[in-house]
């Protein structure tokens, strides 16, 4: 275990690189970082809270905790419920959060580089202005920040289709446990040659190295159409069979949700909602294939 001797010499060094606003060790903002939405999961208040703004912070946050013997957890927005950003004894938190700009936006080789406290809607919506489309949809995009995403290889409802976080990024900026600061990854389409690290940072929590910049993989924007579709069933088998046998006809929807009729009901109960209570099991579909075609077939018709 860190003597707890290490803090104050930590605390000095750090208010040599950040600004007093910016370096927290009050009581309120400590306890207020020392978990994310995991708040079942251990967790103990940080020596301090450093709000980083450049990969140069917190690079040199990075060498000062392995100077002084404290450890590191890096966060984002702090919506995650896996508990991987709550704090541990003798700890600096570097939050993320501050880290709002985007970057560059290529729309010939479609992609976008981003710092990781960009929201994930926020991103979205800054890249559908020029034409191009960010699919990864977790279900906290409208609060998460994409290197949080990244960090943990957020998927979401649409990742039937379209695939999870990890398979739209296509490079990193990562500070590494030394403090160094490194580049991994492309701007091509391909990039075959290798190790993947790349691929292997995204998911690992901030356990190999913190991110700092994102480059993203972005699709057209235009040419879907999307549509929901709700069907509800006398039984999880019927659900089940219905699931397989839209797979088998060659249909990929965007989206494919199965909901039981606890959660329904547990739903409902809590957003009254109207949702129907005799149904046992429930399908939530969404597709954007564009076309009269889609349009205009009759609900149940298997495909020609």
């Amino acid at each position: 275990m860190v003597p707890h001797t290490a803090a104050p010499s930590a605390l000095a060094l750090l208010a040599e690189v950040v600004p007093p606003e910016r370096l927290l060790t009050d009581a309120p903002a400590l306890e207020a970082y020392s978990h994310d939405d995991a708040e079942w999961a251990p967790y103990t208040a940080p020596v301090a809270v450093v709000l980083a703004e450049t990969a140069e912070e917190v690079a040199a946050v990075v060498r000062i905790a392995g100077d002084t013997g404290l450890r590191v957890v890096p966060r984002g927005s702090g919506t995650g419920l896996s508990g991987g950003a709550n704090a541990v004894e003798n700890s600096i938190v570097v939050s993320l959060e501050r880290m709002t700009a985007v970057l560059e936006i290529n729309e010939t080789e479609r992609y976008v580089v981003a710092q990781p406290g960009v929201i994930g809607d926020v991103l979205r919506a800054t890249v559908a202005e020029h034409g191009l489309w960010y699919p990864p949809d977790p279900a906290s995009s409208a609060i998460s920040t994409i290197g949080g995403n990244a960090a943990t290889n957020a998927g979401g409802i649409c990742c039937v289709k379209y695939g999870v976080t990890r398979d739209y990024v296509l490079g990193l900026k990562v500070v590494l446990a030394d403090g160094s600061l490194v580049s991994l990854g492309r701007t091509t389409a391909k990039g075959v040659v290798g190790y993947d690290l790349t691929g292997l940072l995204v998911g690992s929590e901030g356990t190999l190295g913190i991110i700092v910049e994102l480059t993203l993989r972005l699709l057209p924007l235009g040419g879907r159409e999307e549509r929901a579709v709700v069907g509800s069933f006398a039984s999880l088998e019927d659900a089940g069979v219905a699931v397989a046998a839209i797979t088998a006809a060659g249909i990929l929807p965007s989206a494919l949700e199965l909901v039981d009729r606890m959660c329904l009901r547990a739903v409902d109960d809590w957003q009254h909602l109207g949702l129907p209570h005799e149904v046992d099991t429930m399908l939530l579909a969404k597709v954007d294939e564009p076309g009269e075609w889609v349009r205009s077939r009759p609900s149940g018709s298997p495909p020609s």
